[in-house]
Protein backbone atom coordinates (compact mmCIF):
# COMPACT_ATOMS: atom_id res chain seq x y z
CA UNK A 1 0.00 0.00 0.00
CA UNK A 2 1.18 3.62 -0.47
CA UNK A 3 2.48 5.95 2.12
CA UNK A 4 0.45 7.79 4.58
CA UNK A 5 0.60 10.96 5.34
CA UNK A 6 -1.25 12.58 7.98
CA UNK A 7 -2.39 16.53 7.19
CA UNK A 8 -2.79 18.60 10.14
CA UNK A 9 -4.97 21.51 9.48
CA UNK A 10 -4.66 23.78 12.21
CA UNK A 11 -6.66 27.47 12.04
CA UNK A 12 -9.90 29.49 13.37
CA UNK A 13 -10.39 31.12 16.33
CA UNK A 14 -12.79 29.18 18.57
CA UNK A 15 -15.53 31.84 19.01
CA UNK A 16 -17.13 29.56 20.98
CA UNK A 17 -14.53 28.62 23.32
CA UNK A 18 -13.84 31.68 24.48
CA UNK A 19 -11.99 33.61 27.15
CA UNK A 20 -9.32 30.58 26.76
CA UNK A 21 -9.44 30.20 22.90
CA UNK A 22 -8.21 33.46 20.82
CA UNK A 23 -7.64 34.38 17.46
CA UNK A 24 -4.08 34.46 18.03
CA UNK A 25 -3.83 31.59 20.67
CA UNK A 26 -7.34 29.63 19.18
CA UNK A 27 -8.58 25.78 20.32
CA UNK A 28 -5.99 23.73 19.34
CA UNK A 29 -3.99 25.05 21.85
CA UNK A 30 -5.96 24.36 24.72
CA UNK A 31 -4.95 22.51 26.97
CA UNK A 32 -6.95 19.40 28.31
CA UNK A 33 -7.42 18.02 31.82
CA UNK A 34 -4.37 15.80 31.74
CA UNK A 35 -1.87 19.21 30.49
CA UNK A 36 -1.83 17.69 26.61
CA UNK A 37 -3.32 20.69 24.01
CA UNK A 38 -5.79 19.18 21.59
CA UNK A 39 -2.75 19.70 19.22
CA UNK A 40 -1.12 17.55 20.64
CA UNK A 41 -3.19 15.41 20.72
CA UNK A 42 -3.99 14.64 17.36
CA UNK A 43 -0.24 15.06 16.29
CA UNK A 44 0.26 11.76 18.56
CA UNK A 45 -2.75 10.27 17.33
CA UNK A 46 -1.35 10.42 13.77
CA UNK A 47 1.77 9.52 14.38
CA UNK A 48 1.61 6.57 16.00
CA UNK A 49 -0.88 5.08 13.03
CA UNK A 50 1.17 2.18 10.95
CA UNK A 51 3.37 3.39 8.53
CA UNK A 52 3.60 6.85 8.93
CA UNK A 53 6.96 8.22 9.24
CA UNK A 54 6.28 12.32 8.49
CA UNK A 55 3.26 14.47 9.50
CA UNK A 56 2.43 17.53 7.29
CA UNK A 57 0.62 20.52 8.90
CA UNK A 58 -1.36 23.59 7.06
CA UNK A 59 -1.86 26.45 9.51
CA UNK A 60 -0.61 30.31 9.38
CA UNK A 61 3.02 31.78 9.89
CA UNK A 62 1.43 33.50 13.32
CA UNK A 63 0.61 29.98 14.90
CA UNK A 64 3.90 28.04 13.43
CA UNK A 65 6.13 28.88 15.96
CA UNK A 66 3.33 27.97 19.18
CA UNK A 67 2.83 25.00 16.76
CA UNK A 68 6.13 23.79 16.50
CA UNK A 69 6.54 24.19 19.96
CA UNK A 70 3.54 21.53 21.15
CA UNK A 71 5.36 19.37 18.61
CA UNK A 72 8.51 19.52 20.14
CA UNK A 73 7.32 18.98 23.44
CA UNK A 74 5.67 14.96 22.09
CA UNK A 75 7.78 14.32 19.09
CA UNK A 76 10.14 12.42 21.07
CA UNK A 77 11.16 10.21 18.00
CA UNK A 78 11.55 13.38 16.13
CA UNK A 79 9.24 12.57 13.32
CA UNK A 80 9.95 15.02 9.84
CA UNK A 81 7.48 17.76 10.02
CA UNK A 82 6.36 19.97 6.89
CA UNK A 83 4.51 23.17 7.41
CA UNK A 84 2.43 25.11 4.67
CA UNK A 85 2.00 28.70 5.59
CA UNK A 86 -1.43 30.33 4.65
CA UNK A 87 -0.67 33.52 4.56
CA UNK A 88 -4.87 34.16 5.10
CA UNK A 89 -7.31 31.98 5.80
CA UNK A 90 -9.84 30.61 2.91
CA UNK A 91 -11.26 27.61 4.10
CA UNK A 92 -10.04 23.57 3.60
CA UNK A 93 -10.13 23.51 0.45
CA UNK A 94 -7.49 25.62 -0.76
CA UNK A 95 -5.40 24.30 2.26
CA UNK A 96 -6.18 20.44 1.25
CA UNK A 97 -5.44 21.50 -2.77
CA UNK A 98 -2.27 23.15 -1.76
CA UNK A 99 -1.46 19.87 0.55
CA UNK A 100 -2.38 17.75 -1.92
CA UNK A 101 -0.18 19.40 -4.57
CA UNK A 102 3.06 19.56 -1.86
CA UNK A 103 2.79 16.23 -1.38
CA UNK A 104 2.54 14.83 -5.08
CA UNK A 105 5.70 17.07 -5.39
CA UNK A 106 7.43 15.65 -2.83
CA UNK A 107 6.46 12.56 -2.66
CA UNK A 108 4.38 11.12 -5.80
CA UNK A 109 1.15 10.50 -6.95
CA UNK A 110 0.33 7.50 -5.05
CA UNK A 111 0.63 9.11 -1.29
CA UNK A 112 -2.57 9.00 0.83
CA UNK A 113 -3.39 11.99 2.52
CA UNK A 114 -5.54 11.77 6.01
CA UNK A 115 -6.69 14.82 6.63
CA UNK A 116 -7.30 15.94 10.55
CA UNK A 117 -8.67 18.80 12.24
CA UNK A 118 -6.18 19.97 14.83
CA UNK A 119 -8.55 20.82 17.23
CA UNK A 120 -10.80 17.06 17.45
CA UNK A 121 -10.97 14.61 20.43
CA UNK A 122 -11.08 10.98 19.90
CA UNK A 123 -10.93 8.45 22.46
CA UNK A 124 -10.70 5.21 21.16
CA UNK A 125 -7.34 5.20 19.11
CA UNK A 126 -8.08 1.68 18.38
CA UNK A 127 -11.52 2.03 16.27
CA UNK A 128 -9.58 5.31 14.99
CA UNK A 129 -6.32 3.35 13.65
CA UNK A 130 -9.23 0.48 12.24
CA UNK A 131 -11.23 3.10 10.40
CA UNK A 132 -8.11 4.74 8.55
CA UNK A 133 -7.45 1.38 7.56
CA UNK A 134 -10.68 0.52 5.95
CA UNK A 135 -10.62 4.00 4.52
CA UNK A 136 -6.76 3.43 3.35
CA UNK A 137 -8.63 0.39 1.41
CA UNK A 138 -11.80 2.38 -0.22
CA UNK A 139 -8.72 5.59 -1.34
CA UNK A 140 -6.73 2.85 -3.11
CA UNK A 141 -9.79 1.81 -4.88
CA UNK A 142 -10.55 5.03 -6.17
CA UNK A 143 -12.52 6.68 -3.92
CA UNK A 144 -12.66 10.10 -1.74
CA UNK A 145 -13.16 8.84 1.92
CA UNK A 146 -14.52 10.73 4.76
CA UNK A 147 -15.66 9.71 7.94
CA UNK A 148 -18.76 9.57 9.34
CA UNK A 149 -19.41 9.20 13.26
CA UNK A 150 -22.41 7.03 14.40
CA UNK A 151 -24.72 9.91 16.07
CA UNK A 152 -25.19 9.54 19.75
CA UNK A 153 -28.26 12.31 20.02
CA UNK A 154 -30.00 14.80 17.54
CA UNK A 155 -27.06 17.52 17.60
CA UNK A 156 -27.73 20.49 15.63
CA UNK A 157 -24.28 21.72 15.78
CA UNK A 158 -23.02 19.22 13.21
CA UNK A 159 -23.22 18.63 9.67
CA UNK A 160 -24.65 15.48 8.63
CA UNK A 161 -23.78 12.56 5.73
CA UNK A 162 -26.51 10.67 4.60
CA UNK A 163 -24.26 7.10 3.94
CA UNK A 164 -25.78 5.16 0.80
CA UNK A 165 -25.11 1.44 -0.61
CA UNK A 166 -22.53 -0.45 0.53
CA UNK A 167 -19.47 -0.99 -1.01
CA UNK A 168 -17.46 -3.81 -1.96
CA UNK A 169 -14.34 -2.44 -0.35
CA UNK A 170 -16.11 -1.84 2.98
CA UNK A 171 -17.85 1.46 3.96
CA UNK A 172 -20.45 2.94 2.09
CA UNK A 173 -21.44 5.42 -0.52
CA UNK A 174 -21.76 8.85 0.60
CA UNK A 175 -25.22 9.72 -0.86
CA UNK A 176 -25.72 13.39 0.59
CA UNK A 177 -23.84 16.26 2.52
CA UNK A 178 -26.25 17.66 4.89
CA UNK A 179 -25.70 21.11 7.02
CA UNK A 180 -26.72 21.63 10.20
CA UNK A 181 -30.04 20.63 10.94
CA UNK A 182 -32.74 21.83 13.07
CA UNK A 183 -33.60 20.04 15.97
CA UNK A 184 -36.57 18.13 14.70
CA UNK A 185 -34.73 17.19 11.60
CA UNK A 186 -31.55 16.02 13.51
CA UNK A 187 -33.84 13.52 15.35
CA UNK A 188 -35.47 12.02 12.04
CA UNK A 189 -31.78 11.39 10.96
CA UNK A 190 -30.90 9.23 14.29
CA UNK A 191 -33.69 7.67 14.54
CA UNK A 192 -33.57 6.86 10.72
CA UNK A 193 -30.18 5.31 11.01
CA UNK A 194 -28.61 6.18 7.74
CA UNK A 195 -27.37 9.80 8.63
CA UNK A 196 -23.69 10.20 10.32
CA UNK A 197 -22.47 13.18 11.93
CA UNK A 198 -19.40 14.67 9.45
CA UNK A 199 -16.14 14.76 11.16
CA UNK A 200 -14.57 16.60 8.46
CA UNK A 201 -11.69 14.28 8.46
CA UNK A 202 -10.89 12.32 5.14
CA UNK A 203 -8.20 9.90 3.52
CA UNK A 204 -7.79 10.90 -0.15
CA UNK A 205 -4.92 9.12 -2.37
CA UNK A 206 -3.44 12.35 -4.27
CA UNK A 207 -3.60 10.90 -7.93
CA UNK A 208 -7.41 11.14 -7.80
CA UNK A 209 -7.96 13.99 -5.60
CA UNK A 210 -6.13 16.09 -7.71
CA UNK A 211 -8.16 14.79 -10.80
CA UNK A 212 -11.26 15.67 -9.29
CA UNK A 213 -10.45 19.07 -7.86
CA UNK A 214 -9.63 19.47 -11.98
CA UNK A 215 -12.90 18.44 -12.70
CA UNK A 216 -15.28 19.92 -9.86
CA UNK A 217 -13.33 22.91 -8.31
CA UNK A 218 -10.85 24.06 -11.21
CA UNK A 219 -10.66 27.35 -10.31
CA UNK A 220 -9.21 26.17 -6.64
CA UNK A 221 -7.02 23.83 -7.52
CA UNK A 222 -5.25 26.53 -10.38
CA UNK A 223 -4.83 29.27 -7.91
CA UNK A 224 -3.62 26.31 -5.22
CA UNK A 225 -1.37 25.26 -7.77
CA UNK A 226 0.11 29.15 -8.80
CA UNK A 227 0.49 29.66 -4.87
CA UNK A 228 2.66 26.98 -4.29
CA UNK A 229 4.95 27.23 -7.12
CA UNK A 230 5.37 30.55 -5.90
CA UNK A 231 5.81 30.30 -2.35
CA UNK A 232 9.38 30.78 -0.51
CA UNK A 233 10.62 27.47 0.72
CA UNK A 234 13.09 26.73 3.75
CA UNK A 235 14.48 22.80 3.57
CA UNK A 236 16.16 21.11 6.67
CA UNK A 237 16.88 17.35 7.34
CA UNK A 238 13.63 16.92 8.95
CA UNK A 239 11.68 20.06 8.10
CA UNK A 240 10.02 21.32 4.94
CA UNK A 241 8.45 24.31 5.74
CA UNK A 242 6.74 26.56 2.58
CA UNK A 243 5.36 30.13 3.13
CA UNK A 244 2.54 30.63 0.45
CA UNK A 245 2.55 34.33 -1.39
CA UNK A 246 -0.16 36.71 0.11
CA UNK A 247 -0.30 37.93 -3.07
CA UNK A 248 -1.48 34.55 -4.92
CA UNK A 249 -3.21 32.94 -2.53
CA UNK A 250 -5.65 35.88 -1.51
CA UNK A 251 -7.02 34.98 -4.79
CA UNK A 252 -7.92 31.61 -4.09
CA UNK A 253 -11.87 31.07 -3.45
CA UNK A 254 -12.75 30.74 0.16
CA UNK A 255 -14.74 27.63 0.22
CA UNK A 256 -14.76 24.59 1.76
CA UNK A 257 -13.89 20.94 0.56
CA UNK A 258 -17.40 19.73 1.24
CA UNK A 259 -18.64 22.33 -0.62
CA UNK A 260 -16.06 22.20 -3.78
CA UNK A 261 -15.34 18.58 -3.93
CA UNK A 262 -17.04 15.90 -1.33
CA UNK A 263 -21.13 17.39 -2.74
CA UNK A 264 -19.97 17.59 -6.80
CA UNK A 265 -17.94 14.58 -6.79
CA UNK A 266 -19.51 10.92 -7.49
CA UNK A 267 -16.76 9.03 -6.19
CA UNK A 268 -16.85 10.04 -2.57
CA UNK A 269 -16.97 7.24 0.09
CA UNK A 270 -17.92 7.28 3.90
CA UNK A 271 -16.82 4.88 6.70
CA UNK A 272 -19.35 4.58 9.90
CA UNK A 273 -17.59 4.90 12.86
CA UNK A 274 -17.92 5.22 16.55
CA UNK A 275 -14.26 6.89 18.11
CA UNK A 276 -15.27 8.66 20.85
CA UNK A 277 -15.15 11.83 19.09
CA UNK A 278 -16.05 15.07 19.64
CA UNK A 279 -15.09 18.35 17.87
CA UNK A 280 -14.56 20.01 21.77
CA UNK A 281 -16.89 23.14 20.22
CA UNK A 282 -18.56 25.11 23.05
CA UNK A 283 -18.05 24.91 26.66
CA UNK A 284 -20.83 22.42 27.06
CA UNK A 285 -18.34 19.91 25.20
CA UNK A 286 -15.37 21.07 27.45
CA UNK A 287 -17.55 20.04 30.46
CA UNK A 288 -18.41 16.52 29.33
CA UNK A 289 -14.28 15.84 29.95
CA UNK A 290 -14.60 16.55 33.51
CA UNK A 291 -15.84 14.30 36.53
CA UNK A 292 -18.90 16.49 38.43
CA UNK A 293 -19.20 16.39 42.36
CA UNK A 294 -22.14 15.44 43.98
CA UNK A 295 -23.77 18.67 43.08
CA UNK A 296 -23.12 18.53 39.80
CA UNK A 297 -20.27 20.73 39.45
CA UNK A 298 -17.22 20.66 37.48
CA UNK A 299 -14.25 23.10 38.70
CA UNK A 300 -10.68 23.36 37.53
CA UNK A 301 -8.67 25.53 39.69
CA UNK A 302 -9.97 26.37 43.56
CA UNK A 303 -12.86 27.17 44.42
CA UNK A 304 -15.65 27.84 47.74
CA UNK A 305 -19.17 26.58 46.93
CA UNK A 306 -22.24 27.44 48.98
CA UNK A 307 -25.16 25.65 47.54
CA UNK A 308 -23.83 25.94 43.71
CA UNK A 309 -25.23 22.94 41.62
CA UNK A 310 -24.70 22.12 37.83
CA UNK A 311 -21.62 25.01 37.29
CA UNK A 312 -18.47 24.60 35.16
CA UNK A 313 -15.97 26.64 36.91
CA UNK A 314 -12.68 27.33 35.20
CA UNK A 315 -10.17 29.21 37.06
CA UNK A 316 -6.52 28.27 37.14
CA UNK A 317 -5.04 31.42 38.53
CA UNK A 318 -7.54 32.78 41.26
CA UNK A 319 -9.93 31.77 43.85
CA UNK A 320 -13.70 31.89 43.29
CA UNK A 321 -16.61 32.15 45.35
CA UNK A 322 -19.93 31.35 44.38
CA UNK A 323 -23.14 31.22 46.33
CA UNK A 324 -26.28 30.38 45.45
CA UNK A 325 -25.92 29.91 41.79
CA UNK A 326 -26.63 27.29 39.63
CA UNK A 327 -26.28 25.82 35.75
CA UNK A 328 -23.60 28.71 35.03
CA UNK A 329 -20.82 28.38 33.19
CA UNK A 330 -17.60 30.50 34.46
CA UNK A 331 -14.12 30.99 32.71
CA UNK A 332 -11.44 32.96 34.19
CA UNK A 333 -8.45 33.84 32.63
CA UNK A 334 -5.59 37.11 33.41
CA UNK A 335 -7.47 39.56 31.72
CA UNK A 336 -11.00 38.41 31.21
CA UNK A 337 -13.92 37.03 32.33
CA UNK A 338 -16.88 34.72 31.25
CA UNK A 339 -19.85 34.37 32.81
CA UNK A 340 -22.73 31.94 30.65
CA UNK A 341 -25.94 30.23 31.31
CA UNK A 342 -24.98 26.46 30.86
CA UNK A 343 -27.20 25.89 28.43
CA UNK A 344 -26.22 28.75 25.87
CA UNK A 345 -22.69 27.92 25.50
CA UNK A 346 -23.05 27.98 21.72
CA UNK A 347 -23.69 31.74 21.92
CA UNK A 348 -20.23 32.41 23.79
CA UNK A 349 -19.23 33.28 20.58
CA UNK A 350 -21.15 36.51 20.11
CA UNK A 351 -19.02 37.62 22.76
CA UNK A 352 -16.33 37.41 20.94
CA UNK A 353 -17.61 38.66 17.81
CA UNK A 354 -18.60 41.37 18.98
CA UNK A 355 -15.08 42.10 20.46
CA UNK A 356 -13.58 42.11 17.07
CA UNK A 357 -15.79 44.36 15.92
CA UNK A 358 -14.82 46.92 18.31
CA UNK A 359 -11.11 46.06 17.75
CA UNK A 360 -10.56 44.98 21.42
CA UNK A 361 -7.09 43.26 21.70
CA UNK A 362 -9.19 40.46 23.69
CA UNK A 363 -10.24 38.76 20.46
CA UNK A 364 -6.84 38.03 19.09
CA UNK A 365 -4.45 37.82 22.14
CA UNK A 366 -4.03 36.60 25.77
CA UNK A 367 -2.56 38.50 28.47
CA UNK A 368 0.50 36.13 28.15
CA UNK A 369 1.71 35.99 24.19
CA UNK A 370 3.24 33.45 22.50
CA UNK A 371 6.38 34.31 19.77
CA UNK A 372 9.00 32.02 17.93
CA UNK A 373 11.82 32.97 20.59
CA UNK A 374 9.43 32.37 23.58
CA UNK A 375 6.67 34.59 25.75
CA UNK A 376 5.65 38.09 26.66
CA UNK A 377 3.40 38.54 29.39
CA UNK A 378 1.74 41.99 30.17
CA UNK A 379 2.19 42.81 34.02
CA UNK A 380 0.25 45.92 34.07
CA UNK A 381 0.20 49.35 31.42
CA UNK A 382 -1.34 52.85 32.16
CA UNK A 383 -1.17 56.21 30.56
CA UNK A 384 2.23 56.22 28.85
CA UNK A 385 3.94 53.05 30.20
CA UNK A 386 3.35 49.24 30.27
CA UNK A 387 5.26 46.49 31.84
CA UNK A 388 6.11 43.48 30.60
CA UNK A 389 7.72 39.82 31.48
CA UNK A 390 9.47 38.67 28.74
CA UNK A 391 11.00 34.93 28.65
CA UNK A 392 13.44 34.07 26.11
CA UNK A 393 14.12 30.78 25.52
CA UNK A 394 17.65 29.30 25.43
CA UNK A 395 20.00 30.00 22.21
CA UNK A 396 16.78 32.52 21.36
CA UNK A 397 16.65 35.89 20.05
CA UNK A 398 14.16 38.65 19.34
CA UNK A 399 14.67 40.58 15.97
CA UNK A 400 16.87 43.43 15.37
CA UNK A 401 14.35 46.06 15.68
CA UNK A 402 13.79 49.82 16.44
CA UNK A 403 10.85 51.73 18.34
CA UNK A 404 10.08 55.09 17.03
CA UNK A 405 7.96 56.61 19.96
CA UNK A 406 9.15 54.38 22.99
CA UNK A 407 11.96 53.95 25.38
CA UNK A 408 12.59 50.49 27.29
CA UNK A 409 14.45 49.21 30.07
CA UNK A 410 15.14 45.69 30.59
CA UNK A 411 16.11 44.71 33.99
CA UNK A 412 17.24 40.94 34.19
CA UNK A 413 15.97 38.74 36.59
CA UNK A 414 17.15 35.24 35.78
CA UNK A 415 19.33 34.26 33.50
CA UNK A 416 22.45 35.67 31.08
CA UNK A 417 21.00 37.70 28.35
CA UNK A 418 22.78 39.44 25.39
CA UNK A 419 21.84 42.86 24.55
CA UNK A 420 22.34 44.79 21.10
CA UNK A 421 21.83 48.64 22.33
CA UNK A 422 22.82 50.96 19.67
CA UNK A 423 26.34 50.46 18.92
CA UNK A 424 26.69 48.13 21.83
CA UNK A 425 27.21 44.69 22.67
CA UNK A 426 27.03 43.29 25.81
CA UNK A 427 26.11 41.02 28.06
CA UNK A 428 23.88 41.62 31.15
CA UNK A 429 24.08 39.44 34.43
CA UNK A 430 20.79 38.87 37.46
CA UNK A 431 19.94 42.02 38.56
CA UNK A 432 21.60 43.78 36.10
CA UNK A 433 19.62 46.66 33.46
CA UNK A 434 19.80 48.94 30.54
CA UNK A 435 18.31 51.68 29.28
CA UNK A 436 17.16 51.43 25.27
CA UNK A 437 16.17 55.56 23.96
CA UNK A 438 13.52 55.99 21.37
CA UNK A 439 14.92 55.73 17.38
CA UNK A 440 17.97 53.33 19.15
CA UNK A 441 18.30 50.06 17.35
CA UNK A 442 18.35 46.84 20.13
CA UNK A 443 18.77 43.67 20.40
CA UNK A 444 18.10 41.02 22.81
CA UNK A 445 19.24 37.50 22.79
CA UNK A 446 19.67 34.32 25.13
CA UNK A 447 23.30 32.81 25.18
CA UNK A 448 22.90 30.63 28.58
CA UNK A 449 21.31 27.18 29.00
CA UNK A 450 18.46 28.19 30.70
CA UNK A 451 15.44 30.21 30.30
CA UNK A 452 16.50 34.05 30.22
CA UNK A 453 13.91 36.14 32.02
CA UNK A 454 13.42 39.99 31.90
CA UNK A 455 11.24 42.58 33.42
CA UNK A 456 10.50 45.59 30.25
CA UNK A 457 9.44 48.81 31.60
CA UNK A 458 7.45 50.50 28.24
CA UNK A 459 7.46 54.69 28.50
CA UNK A 460 6.40 57.02 25.70
CA UNK A 461 3.19 58.61 24.00
CA UNK A 462 2.56 55.51 21.94
CA UNK A 463 2.81 51.58 22.88
CA UNK A 464 1.50 49.69 20.67
CA UNK A 465 2.42 46.69 19.25
CA UNK A 466 2.87 47.85 15.76
CA UNK A 467 5.35 50.54 16.67
CA UNK A 468 8.65 48.00 15.63
CA UNK A 469 10.98 48.47 12.84
CA UNK A 470 12.93 45.02 11.99
CA UNK A 471 16.60 45.27 10.28
CA UNK A 472 17.00 41.13 11.08
CA UNK A 473 15.21 38.38 12.34
CA UNK A 474 16.12 34.89 12.78
CA UNK A 475 12.46 33.58 12.51
CA UNK A 476 12.39 35.34 8.92
CA UNK A 477 9.74 38.11 9.95
CA UNK A 478 12.24 40.76 8.48
CA UNK A 479 9.81 43.55 6.71
CA UNK A 480 9.36 47.86 7.30
CA UNK A 481 7.00 47.40 9.67
CA UNK A 482 6.01 44.86 11.71
CA UNK A 483 3.12 44.14 14.18
CA UNK A 484 4.31 41.80 16.21
CA UNK A 485 7.51 41.70 18.81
Amino acid sequence: MSILTPCIVAGGAGTRLWPVSREARPKPFMRLPDGESLLQKTFLRASRLPGVNRVLTVTNRELVFGTQDDYRAVNAGQLPLDFLLEPCGRNTAPAIAVAALHAQREYGDDVQLLILPADHLIGDETAFAAAVAQARTLATAGYLVTFGIQPTHAETGYGYIEAGEALAQGGQRAQRFVEKPDAATAQQYVDGGRHLWNAGMFCLQVDTLLAELARCAPDVLETARVSLESASAMRGSDCVQCELSGETFSLTPDISIDYALMERSDKVAVVPCDLGWSDIGSWHAMRGLSATDEAGNQVNGEAILHEVSNCFIDSRDRLVGAVGVHDLIVVDTPDALLIADARRSQDVKHIALELKRRGHEAYRLHRTVNRPWGTYSVIEEGSNFKIKRIVVRSGASLSLQMHHHRSEHWIVVKGMARVVNGERDFLLDTNQSTFIPAGHSHRLSNPGIIDLVMIEVQSGEYLGEDDIVRFDDIYGRVASTETKP
